[in-house]
């Protein structure tokens, strides 16, 4: 069979679900906690992934089709637990750092910002807002992606966890406030990255059901090809080096539950290990198994496989500020379905009433919120101990550089005119005005920078006194100093990386839906490098 020909038939099958596979298996029958012991104890595989999250999730359904994958997830499964399902739970699973196996895991960064790192199949698809859209065109150019295969991938997973929103009242207001704060024009409802206002998509369906990248791997991955294990941590990558010009992974070293430690091989051969560990486990991996700057791992007492300096390097986080609007009305929950993109590298969206209850109608609050595009100020990773448990030492430097101080300040400056603007004024109580709300936000503790004064003299003060992570964090591992563009780690054989750790920007205004996106797209390309042997076994595949 010829290559062109074999291309258009593993295109055509790879795009099908496999949903009458899944079925015939059972939707969970692969998930296994790691502690349980089984066959795959015997076993070696063609594809090892490290990180059950949202590009990790999609990338094993893909790849399962045709090779053997073994993905390893450090946290527990989504499935029946209604704090991650259930849209008026957001916050309490968000918060959530203490329950035995929480899916929420608390990381402080040096900067004095608290956020929230995901440990649970699914990754941040299971804590997130939910909101989905697209990266833009001219990011897609920049990653070096293939337009055509961007959009195949983008619909794939769109088919699975995507909706259309129905904007409550305040989110409908919100909309119409961006417009007449001059961010428009209006596109409607769209994926599609469009300077103007939009309603984009959303993963919670319109009972306030959220769907995940795990409900993406249950649904489309071939049950006879894949083995997910649940409760396994990742200690490190096994390389060889042994008769080799380079070092050469050929497996890890995982930790179950019990805190019994268990090795896993790779085939002999193109087999791989690929980190999908995301932006902190990523880069954190790479150094526990000996790849990074020499002199760090040295003080650690890790053994030097290779000096890569870059590893760890370029972290970045966009800053996300708060308004907290108090309301005259009670407002229905929704979380982020509408979003301001402006023309000065801000982005506008907007929440409503969130406190931790069962009831649709709770606190009287709206929130806008702002997140800064980019960011150009860089930080760095490094770890804080060598056990893969604890979370690394991460500085992102918010607003370091004066244009992202300056995107923020634009972006209050919006935020105050949708305050004062005639479809939001109707919310607000008679006798409260902008000086005020501003103040009351500004009042509240939500991170742990010191301050010189309780009260805001100027809007440069308050995005860097008010500052938040909207959990965007991206680096570490980049395109061009870590991986190479087929995202392989330059200067071995036998790792990829494929996450957010990959990203030198954000893609478009929330990534969830690029990362899900780039986990299919990659896993695509890996089985095209394959093509010749996957051909026939593609065909006897059942449908």
């Amino acid at each position: 069979m010829g290559i062109k020909a074999s291309s258009v038939l593993i295109l055509l099958l790879l795009f099908h679900d496999f949903l009458c596979i899944s079925a015939k298996g059972g939707k969970h029958s692969f998930l296994k906690e790691a502690n349980k012991g089984g066959e795959w104890k015997k076993l070696k595989y063609d594809y090892i992934i490290v990180g059950g999250g949202t590009a990790g999730c999609t990338l094993a359904a893909t790849l399962s089709q045709n090779m053997s994958v073994l993905l390893l997830e450090r946290g527990g499964s989504p499935f029946g637990n209604e704090n991650i399902t259930q849209i008026q739970n957001f916050h309490t699973n968000l918060l959530d750092y203490e329950s035995p196996h929480s899916p929420t895991q608390e990381v402080i960064f040096e900067d004095g910002v608290v956020s929230a790192r995901a440990r649970v199949l699914g990754g941040g698809t299971s804590l997130n807002a939910g909101f989905y859209t697209r990266a833009s065109s001219s990011e897609v150019r920049a990653m070096g992606l293939e337009p055509s295969l961007v959009e195949q991938s983008y619909r794939w997973v769109e088919s699975i966890v995507a909706h259309r929103p129905l904007p409550n009242e305040w989110q409908d207001a919100v909309a119409k406030g961006l417009l007449e704060a001059g961010v428009s024009p209006y596109n409607g409802f769209t994926y599609d990255h469009i300077p103007g206002t939009k309603l984009g998509g959303t993963t919670f369906n319109h009972s306030g059901y959220r769907s995940t990248a795990a409900d993406i791997l249950v649904q489309s991955a071939n049950p006879k090809k894949l083995k997910v294990l649940l409760f396994a941590t990742v200690q490190r990558i096994l390389f060889t080096t042994k008769g080799k010009a380079r070092p050469k992974a050929n497996g890890v070293v995982f930790r179950d539950r019990d805190g019994s430690k268990h090795r896993v091989l790779l085939k002999e051969g193109n087999s791989e290990v690929i980190i999908s560990a995301g932006a902190l486990g990523s880069p954190q991996l790479l150094m526990l198994s000996g790849i990074g700057p020499a002199e760090e791992l040295k003080s650690m007492g890790i053994r030097v496989i290779m000096d890569l300096p870059a590893v760890g390097k370029g972290m970045a986080d966009n800053p996300m500020n708060s308004v907290f609007v108090p309301t005259a009305i009670p407002i229905s929950i929704s979380l982020i379905q509408v979003v301001g993109i402006t023309k000065y590298g801000t982005y506008i969206e907007a929440t409503s009433g969130f406190v931790p209850t069962n009831t649709k109608l709770v606190k009287n609050e709206g929130t806008i919120l702002q997140k800064v595009n980019g960011p150009r100020s860089r930080g760095y990773l490094r770890l804080n101990s060598t056990n893969a448990e604890d979370n690394p030492v991460v500085r992102f430097n918010y607003f370091e550089h004066p244009v992202d101080l300056q995107s923020c300040v634009e972006g209050i400056k919006t935020i105050q005119k949708v305050i004062m603007s005639h479809p939001i004024k109707k919310f607000i109580f008679p006798n409260m005005n902008l000086t005020q709300i501003m103040r009351s936000s500004f009042q509240q503790r939500v991170n742990l920078i010191p301050r010189e004064t309780e009260d805001c003299v100027s809007i440069e003060q308050y995005c860097k006194d008010t500052v938040t992570s909207i959990w965007h964090y991206h680096g570490g591992c980049q395109v061009g100093s870590v991986i190479d563009r087929d995202y392989r780690l330059i200067g071995a054989d036998g790792v990829r990386i494929i996450d957010g750790s990959t990203f030198n920007f954000s893609p478009g205004t929330n990534p969830q839906a690029t990362v899900m996106m780039l986990g299919r797209y990659m896993g695509v390309k890996i089985l095209r490098g394959r093509l010749d042997s996957l051909a026939i076994v593609n065909l006897q595949h059942p449908t």
